[in-house]
């Protein structure tokens, strides 16, 4: 049976030379400077080569290559624009497609796995993928009982190119930071390293999915596939059309963007709190925006048409809807997003610097060894939660570059302080999920009502007094107004 795409050894020769194109494209820009071009122009023009070489190679080894590459990927906003414009369409291709494995390869994993009778599983099966990504490919298909399914086929070998690619990887992340302003990446690849075992389970995965989707069966704005079949190397789920969310954030109207936006946030912090699982992969390939539900048949024929929720009339009965997929690596949080992180954005809203500082001194962001001065902790803080701050914010490339630039700037204030923090172990993958998903809405420059998902969802946001005196406010419901009076009885054999 094949392996990946590329053979062990040709994966780690392409692998390592990409710190040797780095190492070429700087003695080619010092060139260029002592030519006589501004060192602003070299720069820029080395980190898109660099950036070209590094997304080409990542997507065509699959593995764990490709998997840096779509973690990154979703970071391009933080580049100018002049950078991150020419291989925005190279971003894309990495989220959602990849050279796909043999027919024949596929074939004998679901013969090896579901048995040589596999095929009478299946009234129809496409040999052709629909789609690529890191560890598998997935195909369409009718099973037996003619549902529609995405057949997920886990490329042999996957595992140990992942380890190795990853180790590979780790051995120049430094290298790659210029690409990704104020992250560092060696944490990212170790944490992805970790969770290796877990990505490669498809038993896991199941049960993660099959968690969320009996969760969100009813909810009216995130839609989850079902699980169809589970075996080693061999997933079946539910068929998800819909609209890529690479491609709303490629050509998407105000509205969609808007839409998608809302619901990528509320699905973050409201997935925590419903399931106690938090999906940890959230780059745009993994998620779809499908139109609103058809309406019930007993509907009245005079409601308005809404086919697409653009219509303001009936909007909220017919809105754009949130698909997802993918439910590999998740983080398991029995009581949903530690408190810690609400409490610490609302004293940071409510200015309270002293109060922001000891809940993160007691909680290990800050080290015992380090003082610093709550003030400052506090103006760090302010412009990265200013999306908090409002009732509606709208997130950009430009705002995202801001930021990027304010913490890698070596000059700034910020980038000092940022330097002194920490990040405890078991905030480090909600704290890439939360960057990731952040870096997506300001691909999607959507307007996001941030403040509501955060009210409703993130434990420790609204202040325990106000949770109290909401509880207490009554609450107006049909049932709860006063009765109308009783019509008066009409005596039998009466009109």
């Amino acid at each position: 049976m094949s392996d990946l795409p590329r053979k062990a050894v040709t994966r780690t020769a392409k692998l390592a030379a990409l710190p040797l194109g780095f190492a070429g494209r700087a003695t080619w820009g010092l060139g260029k400077r002592i030519g006589g071009r501004s060192a602003e122009l070299v720069a820029r023009e080395v980190q898109q080569r660099t950036a070209d070489q590094l997304f080409k190679t990542l997507g065509e080894l699959k593995g764990g290559a490709m998997k840096l590459g779509q973690a990154l990927s979703v970071f391009e906003s933080a580049l100018p624009e002049e950078i991150a414009g020419p291989y925005r369409a190279a971003l894309t291709k990495l989220q959602e497609a990849a050279p796909p494995l043999p027919a024949a390869t596929v074939h004998a994993v679901l013969a090896e796995r579901i048995g040589e009778d596999w095929r009478e599983y299946f009234l129809e099966f496409e040999d052709k993928p629909s789609a690529a990504a890191s560890i598998g490919q997935v195909h369409r298909g009718v099973w037996h009982d003619g549902r529609e399914v995405a057949v997920k086929v886990q490329y042999p070998g996957a595992g140990e190119a992942l380890l190795s690619d990853l180790t590979q990887l780790s051995r120049f992340a430094r290298l790659l930071g210029p690409l990704v302003p104020g992250m560092d990446i060696k944490p990212l690849i170790k944490e992805m390293r970790d969770r290796v075992s877990e990505e490669l389970d498809y038993e896991l995965e199941a049960d993660a999915q099959r968690v969320h989707a009996e969760e969100f069966a009813d909810d009216p704005d995130v839609v989850i596939p079902g699980v169809v079949h589970q075996s080693d190397q061999v997933l079946v789920t539910e068929w998800m059309d819909g609209v890529p969310l690479a491609d709303v954030i490629a050509e998407g109207t105000a509205e969609q963007r808007d839409r998608a936006g809302q619901l990528l946030a509320r699905f973050l912090f409201s997935g925590p709190a419903r399931t106690g699982l938090l999906h940890a992969d959230p780059h745009p390939g993994n998620f779809r925006l499908l139109p609103p539900a058809e309406a019930p048949e007993e509907a009245p024929e005079e409601a308005p048409e809404n086919p697409d929720g653009s219509d303001e009339e009936g909007a909220e009965a017919g809105e754009w809807r949130l698909g997802v997929l993918d439910f590999g690596t998740v983080d398991r949080l029995p009581g949903g997003l530690p408190g810690t992180i609400g409490e610490s954005l609302r004293m940071t809203l409510e200015g309270d610097a002293a109060g922001v500082y000891g809940l993160l001194r007691a909680e290990g962001f800050v080290k015992e060894s380090i003082d610093l001065e709550p003030d400052e902790v506090l103006d760090y803080l302010l412009p990265i939660i200013e999306p908090a701050q409002v009732e509606e914010f709208a997130f950009s490339r430009g705002w995202l570059r801001d930021q990027a630039a304010r913490i890698a700037d070596p000059r700034s204030p910020a980038h000092q302080l940022g330097r002194q923090l920490n990040l405890p172990p078991s905030y480090l993958l909600i704290h890439r999920v939360t960057l990731s998903t952040i870096g997506v809405l300001c691909q999607l420059g959507a307007a996001v009502r941030l403040r509501d998902e955060l009210e409703a969802w993130l434990p420790g946001f609204v202040a325990e007094s106000e949770e109290a005196e909401a509880s207490e406010e009554p609450v107006f419901t049909p049932e709860s107004r006063e009765p109308e009076p009783e019509p008066e009885s009409v005596p039998e054999g009466g009109a």
